[in-house]
Order: C-alpha cells, then structure tokens, then sequence
C-alpha cells in the first residue's frame, strides 16, 4: 500500500503545532517534539497511521501556554 500525501491543511497544522510545541514545553521535551512535528511535515506523507501524531498536534494546539512559556517567548 502507497503512503497518502497529506493535504495542505494537515501540514499547516503540523507545522503551527511544531512552532508552538517550544513555548509550550520550553527546553528539550519542547524541542523534540517540535523537530518530530517539523520532519513529518516536510516529509509530507502520512505514515504509520498518524493517529498519534495527530492526538498530539490537537493536543499542542489547544493547551494554553503557561506564563513561564510565554515569558520565555517574550525573552
């Protein structure tokens, strides 16, 4: 079976969740995630399902950012 390309749509969400995904978890968490986020992205197929993945941008994106990651943000 042929990976599917994923829309465009479904990559700008991967790609705001990466952004935000360093504020919300600032230092190496932070990090990790949004470099998963960012690689799947650009690779710009789904692979493996994706419901994780996808469990985590919804995640990322509704979370509010706490003061100390905004803080950070602002620094």
């Amino acid at each position: 079976m042929d990976p599917l390309a994923m829309g465009h749509h479904e990559k700008m969400r991967l790609r705001a969740a990466a952004l935000r995904a360093a504020r919300l978890y600032p230092g190496p968490v932070g990090e990790l995630v949004a470099r998963e986020l960012i690689t799947r992205d650009e690779f710009g197929y789904r692979i493996g399902g994706g419901q994780l993945v996808m469990r985590l941008v919804d995640h990322v994106l509704t979370t509010p950012i706490s003061q100390q990651g905004a803080e950070a943000d602002a620094a």
